[in-house]
């Protein structure tokens, strides 16, 4: 799993760890499960995210270039300060970019991209008082 590109968008990795057990297997409904799960911190501090990825059972399905409107929760989108700077940083690490960049009115800027193992992966920088259009 590849959790350490994640500080380029402001995530810091608190740990990694193996997931498996009775336990695990009565939660997911899968028996004899192995997860490995990243726990990283969002920049204000407040909130975590985790990532898991299944060691086993065997995956079933492979989504990580589904399209944009592919059903389930495929994605997630990250407020960033600076869409650019962002997507420069994140392209040296293998990500492409889906489409292209596009602005919401004077509100926001909006991307998405597929990070180097093909998760798709929105961005989104709120615009201020005088940033207007690009």
């Amino acid at each position: 799993m590849t959790v350490k590109r994640m500080d380029n968008i402001g995530l810091e990795l608190e740990g990694r760890a193996p997931i498996e057990g009775d336990w695990a297997d009565s939660v997911t409904g899968l028996q004899d499960m192995r997860v490995e799960i990243a726990m990283l911190r969002t920049p204000d501090g407040h909130s975590r995210l985790e990532l898991s990825r299944f060691l086993a059972p065997a995956v079933v399905a492979d989504h990580r270039r589904s399209p944009v409107n592919a059903l389930g929760y495929l994605r997630v989108m990250f407020a960033v300060e600076d869409i650019d700077d962002t997507l420069a940083r994140l392209e040296k690490h293998g990500a492409e970019l889906v489409g292209k960049v596009s602005q919401y009115g004077n509100t926001y800027r909006l991307c998405y991209i597929h990070g180097p193992e093909g998760i798709l992966i929105g961005l989104a920088e709120e615009l201020g008082q005088g940033k207007g259009n690009r």
